[in-house]
C-alpha cells in the first residue's frame, strides 16, 4: 500500500498483536527510565532473524530486556511464552550483541517486563523480573 494511501485513509498494514507489541514496548521502556535505567537500543537486531527488544544499562550490569504484552492473564502469565526455544534465540541475539562490544561488559543478564493491559483501557499493569533465566548453556563466552 503506498504511503499516501495510509496517510489519507489512516489505514496500517501492522497487525493488532504488534502494534500491542509496540505499544507494551513503549510502557517498558517508559517503566525502566523512571527506575533509572539508562536505554542503549529497542528493537535492536542481531544478525538476520534475530532480535533484542529493550538493551539497557542499570549500575554497571548490561540488561537484555524481553517485552511481553497481553491483553489479559486467562491463559496465564505473559512471561510464560518466553520458553526454553525464545530464550535459545534471545541468547544467541545477546552473544551475537556482545561479541561486537570493545571492550565486552563485565556483567549482563536478561530481565522480562509484562505488560498486561490493552491501550485506551484502564492503566496496564505492568511487572519487571530481574535476571528471569540464565545465558543458555550452548553458548560460551570468550572472556
Amino acid at each position: 500500500m503506498k504511503w499516501w494511501i495510509k496517510q489519507w485513509f489512516g489505514k496500517s498494514d501492522e497487525p493488532a498483536h504488534l502494534k500491542s507489541g509496540r505499544w507494551g514496548e513503549q510502557l517498558a521502556v517508559r517503566f525502566l527510565k523512571k527506575k533509572r535505567y539508562k536505554i542503549i537500543g529497542q528493537r535492536v537486531r542481531v544478525g538476520k532473524r534475530d532480535e533484542l527488544d529493550i538493551i539497557a544499562e542499570h549500575g554497571g550490569v548490561l540488561v537484555f530486556v524481553e517485552v511481553k504484552t497481553r491483553k489479559n492473564e486467562d491463559f496465564g502469565r505473559p512471561i510464560s511464552a518466553v520458553n526454553k526455544a525464545k530464550r535459545h534465540r534471545l541468547s544467541r541475539a545477546a552473544v551475537g550483541y556482545l561479541k561486537r562490544q570493545k571492550p565486552p561488559p563485565d556483567y549482563f543478564r536478561f530481565d522480562v517486563v509484562e505488560v498486561i493491559g490493552e491501550p485506551d483501557m484502564e492503566p496496564p499493569k505492568i511487572r519487571h523480573i530481574e535476571n528471569a533465566f540464565q545465558l543458555g548453556a550452548a553458548y560460551k563466552l570468550w572472556w
